[in-house]
């Protein structure tokens, strides 16, 4: 049974760090993508980064460009979203996903797991 357990979140000031660790179970590691998502409330779930299975490709938003960062830890099956100069319009609930794919994936819709999610609120 595939679980992702998303943690890290909290809450912070504009321009603050935060990261969000998704510890990845039930599944080979190294064969799967792995993908941040976020949604705010009231709105619809949208791609923030992915990093392949072997971690040489990532992919990331634009609006995180530059101030987020995904990696991998593949001993300990983890994946991380570092945050920095975050900002009030990067509030929302991080989710985790894995998908067992050779590509790098930007939509939702394509991958098969999910985690519960993180809160994350910047306030100003």
């Amino acid at each position: 049974q595939v679980q992702l357990v998303e943690s890290g979140g909290g809450s912070v000031q504009a321009g603050s760090s935060l990261t969000l660790s998704c510890a990845a179970s039930g599944l080979s590691f190294g064969s799967y993508v792995m993908g941040w998502f976020r949604q705010a409330p009231g709105e619809a779930r949208e791609f923030v980064a992915a990093r392949s299975r072997r971690g040489i490709t990532t992919k990331y938003a634009d609006s995180v460009k530059g101030r987020f960062t995904i990696s991998r830890d593949h001993a300990k099956s983890t994946v991380y979203l570092q945050m920095s100069s975050l900002k009030p319009e990067d509030t929302a609930v991080y989710y985790c996903a894995a998908d067992y794919s050779t590509g790098v994936l930007r939509t939702d819709s394509e991958y098969d797991y999910w985690g519960q999610g993180t809160q994350v609120t910047v306030s100003s």
